[in-house]
């Protein structure tokens, strides 16, 4: 079942980070940095799994790619909730890093965790030499300027513009910000097996939009004890959102047609891509 393989990705995915991160010494960075790789959904992680189980690879296999996204997604969140960013000073029920620690810890244990992630996906286990050169690009483009960074810099500069963003212009935002991580993770399996990804790519596509719309929507009606960060943030800044700009049954009507058009794409797949399908209805259903 879905819920009890994602439960198994998370500790199995806790225990890889745990282990890469437990020969550094014990100092302020060091602990910054495993605290900030504690808990989460770990869906990224789940997706490079998945989609490389869709290609004969065992979870041994591909775990360090797991690992990477996973840090590399801890990353941003650090950095994103600084002050100088979205300001946060709650993620996953626990003190933001730089409230725990400071503004400089934060900084360096983000920057940390983004290196790390590049060192985990050249381990062997991934495979031959090309594919994990081909995997770093990868995770390079999904995660610079061209995708999750790129993401967080229009939104920070939303922040600041006279007129509240388009429909279009969220839908690119979020696609940066967001999807590109996810396309990443969805991707991972078919570039370590040598395989064409595309199928991957389009459902990414389709499940990191249903995500961020999901988000929105929670930012709503949400709770914080079960979101695990400070919710309705957006809609006091004004922001534009997919609620502001759909309403709340239009957000919901828009996330299902994506999470369809997210199961249309696996049809190469037949039925071993089962859980990545029940992956997308647990995008639009989670409550955290």
């Amino acid at each position: 079942m879905f819920a009890d393989r994602l439960t198994q990705v998370q500790r199995d995915v806790q225990a890889a980070l745990d282990g890469a991160l437990a020969q550094r010494p014990d100092i302020p960075l060091t602990q910054a940095m495993r605290y900030a790789v504690q808990g989460g959904k770990r869906l990224r992680a789940f997706l490079v799994l998945e989609s490389a189980a869709l290609h004969g690879l065992s979870d041994a296999q591909a775990m360090p790619a797991a690992a990477a996204v996973e840090a590399l997604h801890a990353y941003s969140l650090v950095h994103d909730d600084l002050p100088c960013m979205d300001d946060d000073d709650l993620r996953r029920g626990q003190p933001t890093v730089h409230v725990k620690w400071d503004q400089a810890t934060a900084v360096l244990a983000g920057d940390a965790l983004q290196t790390l992630a590049f060192e985990l996906c050249c381990d062997p286990v991934l495979g031959p030499a090309d594919r994990r050169v081909a995997l770093v690009a990868a995770l390079a483009r999904a995660s610079g300027a061209e995708g999750m960074v790129y993401g967080q810099a229009l939104d920070i500069a939303a922040e600041t513009a006279t007129r509240p963003l388009t429909l279009d212009q969220i839908t690119a935002l979020q696609a940066g910000k967001t999807g590109a991580l996810i396309g990443f993770a969805a991707q991972a399996g078919a570039i370590l097996a040598g395989a064409d990804p595309r199928p991957l790519a389009a459902y990414a596509a389709a499940l990191g939009l249903a995500f961020q719309i999901a988000d929105d929507i929670l930012d709503v009606e949400g709770s914080e004890a079960t979101a695990g960060k400070r919710l309705g943030k957006d809609a006091g800044a004004g922001k534009a959102t997919f609620v502001s700009l759909l309403g709340l049954e239009g957000a919901r009507t828009r996330a299902r047609a994506l999470v369809a058009e997210a199961e249309a794409a696996l049809a190469p797949y037949g039925a071993t891509a089962r859980n990545l399908r029940d992956a997308a209805q647990f995008v639009i259903a989670r409550q955290m």
